[in-house]
């Protein structure tokens, strides 16, 4: 007779299973809570340690490390020499291992976890059993997936061939692999091995995409093993149609902007490039206009992100443009009801409250290779500047300049913001050189209501001086840059020439 090997950590749709074996001619073998289970629920089953002739022992961290199991799983069916070794030892072929690991993984995202408790769920024998079984495929069925049982079952009745088995042993394999993966990342955490000599990552399919950034791009999203709650992998979505490549990667870059700012904010994202920014200190209404405003022709096709509710007032206002995303904590019934009424707007929630606890590094594929860094999160402080002109900013001007800067951080590099106090009024970004994004965040800028103070803020030194000269002559009055360039002190002479004031910060903000 047959015999299938049943050891789960999650018993969903076991007896089930067990019982569908059976009418397939297996005969069930078990350990601990599996075994119990079964039992209670009338299923035929042998304990483990009538088969390996040893009991359980260690607290259960040794059950099925035995020859009489890994011999039964490994043995070549096909060779005689294998075969008469079992005989003679008296050991019977196992041909069906039922596996689904201890739950490390959920052991670890429980807040206050200690470490004891986490090393307790790692498993030993169910990995070991599953790459026995995974190795001999040929002979034998390894399943790791509850929604595999009813196939399984299908396949057996059908006398299923070694293409199927192969199947579940890839399967399996990439089952095992991202355990030791979250593992090694949990151990290398405690560790504070930041960038490890082997880094292993884990991501479970999430959706296909219908395409990539082109039509004719094959794509797919896949979500982190361990995501963070303050990510596009962690939202969930209410409304609209699925979620494209770009939109995801639009998300993305727009959830980093708002998670700068505790003041209500609203960013408007085209391209991964924030088209308007604004906020306020109370309304997240007010906040929704000054970034609506900052660029009512960009915004249209783009991505919104709120880091409040957003109100049935607020919605009213969105209904009226065509917008591909808005993303917020939550909103009110009535601002459900009225953007719903837009068929393929599409709307998410997300825990802000989060934010603070989002992934430390990011990834970034190249051919060949991946890079690695740590986001950049810091938020510069008034603290750290220094003034280099003769002119000093103004209160308004200094606030004007801390809102650019957290801004500029978000825009590809060549990056120029335009701002005042509370809201972006021209954006450069992605120039091959830094006087290009100057001039197309002014132009951007003298197309709006001008605001005062009128300040601008640059992710990198100004190589020359043109920069600033162009920026005095078309009424910018402060400046925020890293400084860093031999040429600093002609920019410090050209902003002295105007009159305006400058502040370098000692930090560049680069973002390719």
């Amino acid at each position: 007779m047959k015999k299938a090997l049943i050891s789960v950590s999650d018993k969903t749709g076991v007896v089930e299973f067990a019982q569908g074996l059976i009418k397939n001619g297996f005969e069930i073998i078990s350990t601990g809570g599996t075994y119990r289970k079964l039992q209670e629920s009338d299923v035929p089953v042998i304990e483990i340690d009538e088969v390996t002739g040893f009991p359980e022992i260690l607290d259960g961290r040794v059950k099925t490390l035995h020859p009489k199991v890994h011999a039964g799983l490994l043995a070549k069916r096909d060779n005689p020499e294998h075969m008469k070794t079992l005989k003679e030892l008296d050991i019977d072929t196992i041909d069906l291992v039922c596996v689904n690991l201890y739950p490390f993984k959920e052991t670890i995202s429980k807040p206050d976890v200690t470490t004891p408790e986490a090393i307790e769920q790692i498993d030993i024998g169910g990995p070991s059993m599953i790459r026995s079984a995974s190795k001999n495929y040929q002979s034998v069925y390894v399943v790791v997936d509850q929604k595999d049982y009813e196939d399984v079952l299908a396949h057996i009745a059908n006398n299923g061939d070694a293409n199927y088995r192969q199947l579940l042993a890839a399967k399996a394999f990439r089952h095992t692999a991202q355990y030791d993966s979250i593992i090694a990342g949990y151990l290398s955490r405690l560790n504070g091995e930041e960038f490890p000599d082997v880094e292993t990552l884990s991501y479970d399919f999430q959706q296909p995409l219908r395409y990539g950034e082109n039509s004719h791009q094959k794509a797919a999203f896949y979500r982190s093993s361990l995501p963070s709650k303050y990510s596009i992998a962690s939202a969930k979505q209410l409304h609209g149609k699925e979620l494209s490549f770009n939109n995801i990667k639009d998300a993305d870059a727009a959830l980093r902007i708002v998670a700068d700012f505790e003041e209500p904010c609203v960013a408007a994202l085209k391209h991964m490039n924030p088209c308007g920014v604004g906020v306020d200190d109370e309304c997240i209404y007010k906040a929704w206009q000054k970034a609506y405003s900052a660029d009512k022709i960009s915004i249209f096709g783009g991505i919104i992100a709120f880091n409040r509710e957003v109100t049935a007032k607020v919605a009213e206002e969105l209904h009226k443009i065509f917008l591909e995303i808005v993303i917020a904590p939550s909103f009110t019934d009535e601002a459900l009801e009225i953007l719903e009424s837009k068929k393929n707007i599409r709307l998410l929630t997300l825990d802000f409250t989060e934010a603070k606890n989002a992934d430390k590094h990011e990834y970034v594929s190249v051919m060949g290779g991946l890079l690695v860094q740590e986001r950049d999160t810091v938020v510069d402080s008034i603290d750290d500047f220094e003034v280099v002109t003769e002119k000093q900013p103004t209160e308004d001007e200094i606030k004007a300049l801390l809102f650019g800067q957290k801004v500029v951080k978000h825009v590809k590099s060549n990056a120029i913001i335009i701002s005042t106090t509370d809201q972006t009024l021209g954006v450069g970004a992605g120039q091959m050189n830094r006087i290009g994004s100057v001039k197309i965040s002014i132009e951007q800028e003298e197309t709006g209501d001008k605001r005062l103070p009128l300040v601008m803020a640059s992710d990198a030194f100004f190589p020359m001086d043109d920069c600033v000269e162009f920026a005095a002559e078309h009424g910018v009055t402060a400046i925020i840059q890293p400084g860093g360039s031999i040429h600093d002190q002609d920019s410090i002479d050209m902003a002295n020439k105007y009159g305006i004031s400058m502040i370098c910060t000692g930090r560049r903000h680069f973002k390719h």
